[in-house]
């Protein structure tokens, strides 16, 4: 199966649609315009990017509220916390502060921007 990200005019993306290969195969080989031709006549909307599961395309899996960078041709994840940057080969967010390695869990602390240990019940 083929996903492809739906994006709005500011490339955000709004939902991820599946489409079977056999739709977007021709002679043993993918197209991701073949996938878009198929979603823009199907839905109406023309703004769709093929994202992957293992990140073999565009970094990363497309999801819902991504960004997709044309410049890096990369989905990013919106940003969790302002003090967070982003890796620019991974293009996902890092903390200034890596978090501890250990089995305890741990949350960010925007705050005081730290790593701080949960005990007790996390939900």
């Amino acid at each position: 199966m083929a996903h492809f990200a739906k994006l709005d005019d500011n490339n955000i993306v709004l939902a991820v649609h599946v489409v079977n290969n056999d739709v977007i195969t021709v002679k043993g080989v993918e197209s991701e315009q073949i996938g878009i031709d198929f979603l823009t006549e199907l839905h109406g909307h023309s703004n769709w990017k093929q994202t992957s599961y293992n990140g073999s395309i565009r970094k990363n899996y497309a999801g819902i509220g991504f960004y997709f960078d044309e410049s890096k041709d990369a989905f990013i994840p919106p940003q969790p916390y302002p003090s967070w940057t982003l890796n620019e080969t991974t293009c996902y967010w890092e903390p200034p502060v890596a978090r501890p390695i250990d089995d305890k869990k741990y949350a960010w602390f925007e705050p005081n921007e730290q790593w701080i240990e949960v005990t007790g019940p996390t939900n």
